[in-house]
């Protein structure tokens, strides 16, 4: 059994030594069965939050209205769920009522997917009334009973069915897939920050081609913000070496085509860190040139590799190669960093007479791009007499 789970078997014995059931649950519970990395666990349990709460000590109220509290022990913080039921999904996500029931059948029945639907006790007993593990080893993704009925419950549990198909390498089931592909307009729905962490998930999985090609098909990307005029160029995804690509990198590739305000606004519709717009948009201006030393220095080490990796795979080069070859050429760079250049702002003051204003920058920046260039040596004598030679002092 795996340390966290271990570690947590304590946990589930003081529930039962006070007469309740305790059972891992849900995706720890998967991952553990296909020999994944388990970063969690979840432990659901046929005791209240009240009832939790008598046995523990040090708790916190963190969802009990579904149930869940958080147990603070000397030994980490545990999430408890209360098994329970669900009816009602008047916005396609949350219930509208939550009844907490004894039955751990009933609990794992209003679970997504099969292979979600198990439960393992602190011996390594797996319960799995739906035959998840059988799935499992079949690599299918089913939804637990009707697959409709699912998907209303919580619609974005489609862009998770595909973001499985991504990360494990499963297939999905066809009446799944059936029932995706019709009910695929309730995820406009979902908040669009729950769709991109899915998304996001999607594009680092192994399998993530056959995940856009069941987007594509199922017609999902009519609904996700402003996919749905760009069918044709998502097409042309499935040709590229997405494998080797990592999230901004397929950012890129999504919005290279697209005018500046546009590609802006896109991002912005999928409400993507500034951050992570500023480094798409970086790249896409870098693939769109042949870059000087200069270029590759504003850019930066980042952006570099990503826009050579970007173009690659664009234009059918060998995407390894690319990459490569971006990180020797930004290695090779003279200087990295403004700080390495041998002047200074103040220097360049002190050996003029003018005042401080926009030539300070546009001197320095014909200095950063002649030693870039390997014109001139960084060498404060030697740029003085260059200013001198070049009439620039």
């Amino acid at each position: 059994m795996d340390r966290l789970f271990l570690k947590s078997v304590p946990i589930l014995e003081l529930i039962e030594e006070a007469g309740y059931e305790a059972y891992f649950v849900g995706g720890s519970v998967r991952d553990y069965i296909l020999g994944r990395p388990i970063n969690d666990v979840d432990i659901a349990t046929s005791a209240t939050p009240q009832e939790i709460k008598r046995i523990f000590p040090n708790t916190a109220d963190i969802g009990i209205d579904h149930g869940t509290v958080l147990v603070i022990t000397d030994t980490g913080t545990y999430e408890i769920t209360t098994f329970r039921t669900e009816s009602g999904y008047s916005d396609f996500r949350r219930p509208d009522a939550v009844q907490f029931v004894r039955s751990l059948t009933e609990d794992l029945q209003r679970r997504d997917f099969t292979m979600n639907a198990m439960a393992m006790d602190k011996t390594g007993k797996i319960i799995d009334p739906f035959n998840g593990k059988c799935d499992l080893a079949e690599k299918r993704i089913i939804t637990v009973g009707n697959p409709h009925e699912r998907f209303h419950e919580d619609a974005l549990r489609m862009m998770r069915a595909l973001r499985f198909v991504s990360q494990l390498d499963f297939e999905l089931d066809q009446e799944t897939f059936d029932s995706l592909k019709e009910n695929a307009q309730i995820i406009s729905e979902i908040a669009v920050e729950r769709i991109l962490v899915e998304f996001e998930k999607l594009v680092a999985g192994s399998n993530k081609i056959r995940a856009f090609s069941l987007l594509l098909e199922s017609g999902l990307y009519q609904y996700l913000p402003l996919f749905s005029s760009k069918k044709d160029h998502l097409m042309d995804l499935l040709n590229l070496p997405l494998h080797q690509l990592k999230a901004a990198e397929i950012w890129s590739i999504i919005m290279v085509h697209t005018k500046d305000q546009e590609m802006e606004k896109a991002l912005r519709a999928w409400k993507l860190p500034l951050k992570t717009i500023r480094n798409v948009k970086s790249t896409i201006q870098l693939v769109k040139k042949e870059p000087s030393a200069f270029d590759v220095f504003q850019a930066g080490h980042g952006v570099t590799v990503q826009a050579a990796k970007v173009r690659a795979a664009l234009t059918g080069g060998n995407v390894s190669d690319a990459e490569e070859d971006a990180h020797r050429r930004y290695n090779e760079l003279i200087i990295k960093q403004m700080s390495d250049l041998a002047v200074t702002g103040t220097d360049l003051l002190n050996w003029h007479q003018e005042k401080p204003g926009p030539w300070v920058k546009e001197y320095l920046e014909n200095i950063l791009k002649a030693v870039l260039n390997e014109e001139l040596r960084n060498d404060k004598e030697e740029i003085k007499r260059w200013l001198v030679k070049c009439n620039l002092s």
